[in-house]
């Protein structure tokens, strides 16, 4: 895919000005999900700030939290959980930008078992994705008073790999599903919505923050890199304003990024109109209640909480103040 060359890019070769290397590691593949930081790249909204992004696709079998540990990205897209469960465990990751203000998580069942309510969840098999992701779940269990060992008026966890055939296969009685994904596999697998009862996670008061920016704290200190910062977060957020606005043309500019080809146009058009749901109203800038929200749900896990403590560091304005002032 050609990118855009821009009059600010131009300018800046003209100068003889290098272009500021900026690695990004996804959360998971390339999927409308992440659209707004394809679309930044494309448009030559990176470039304007004199940035050269490399966009690192995840996978099941990648974690952000352990590729930044590493060394291997600058800056990483994680949910609010897991970071704050690294962080806790010494890895000093702090939230920079959150532009994802909604939760779209949500435990999608099938209505022949029965379930109508979360009371219903006992003695139940439940499918969970793990990888940092079955934080939120296993809070929410703890909040209803359901083990998640299997044991008697309480739930079988299932570890879900990334896809719903334990649904289909009816292996569990529920599974985890992104409103903007997976619930929409189940659909295209000949499941009606009348057969299906979903609770998702914003609606139950248990949603914790999604897809933020994270980079290590100690890197912070370094006046150069916020300013790398500041002018990253500054044309992401421009990216995901457009992508909202344009939904169509940015899932098109994702499958031009998809290399597995494993992405249709229909799918990633209907993810990106979902994803600017969870978008809407951001501009980067963190809503701290929602973080302490967050905290809350995650301190609340009766004997086996999530974090012991509330975090102190884990998130900043001071990019984002500088980001939203230009």
């Amino acid at each position: 895919m050609k990118r855009l060359l821009t009059g600010a890019f131009l300018a800046a070769l003209a100068t003889g000005a290098q272009a500021e290397d900026v690695t990004l590691q996804l959360k998971w593949v390339t999927q409308a999900q992440f659209a707004g930081y394809y679309v930044a790249q494309a448009k030559g909204f990176y470039e304007e700030e004199g940035l050269n992004v490399t966009i690192l696709p995840g996978g099941p079998d990648i974690a952000p939290t352990q590729v930044i540990a590493g060394g291997g990205a600058d800056v990483v897209i994680d949910w609010m959980p897991s970071a704050l469960a690294a962080r806790e465990k010494g890895l000093a990751l702090v939230n920079i930008a959150q532009p994802f203000a909604s939760s779209g998580m949500m435990l999608t069942c099938l209505a022949e078992t029965g379930i109508t309510t979360p009371a219903d969840f006992a003695d139940k098999t439940l499918g969970v994705w793990f990888f940092g992701n079955e934080y939120p779940f296993l809070s929410w269990m703890s909040q209803l008073g359901l083990a998640t060992d299997g044991s008697a008026g309480g739930v079988t966890v299932l570890k879900q790999g990334f896809n719903v055939d334990p649904l289909l296969q009816k292996q569990a009685a529920c599974i985890s599903t992104m409103t903007y994904n997976e619930y929409w596999q189940v659909i295209d697998a000949g499941i009606t919505p009348d057969q299906l009862v979903t609770f998702k996670y914003q609606d139950m008061g248990v949603a914790t923050l999604e897809d933020g920016l994270y980079v290590m704290e100690d890197r912070l200190a370094d006046p150069a890199f916020q300013e790398t910062m500041v002018k990253f977060v500054r044309a992401s957020m421009k990216g995901w304003k457009y992508a909202e606005a344009n939904t169509d043309e940015a899932a098109m500019i994702v499958l031009e990024n998809d290399q597995t080809g494993a992405q249709t146009e229909e799918h990633q058009k209907r993810m990106m109109s979902e994803v600017a749901k969870l978008t809407a109203g951001s501009d980067g800038a963190l809503d701290v209640a929602a973080a302490e929200k967050t905290v809350a749900t995650l301190l609340a896990g009766g004997s086996d909480p999530v974090i012991t403590a509330a975090p102190t560091g884990a998130w900043t304005s001071i990019i984002t103040d500088k980001a939203l002032a230009n």
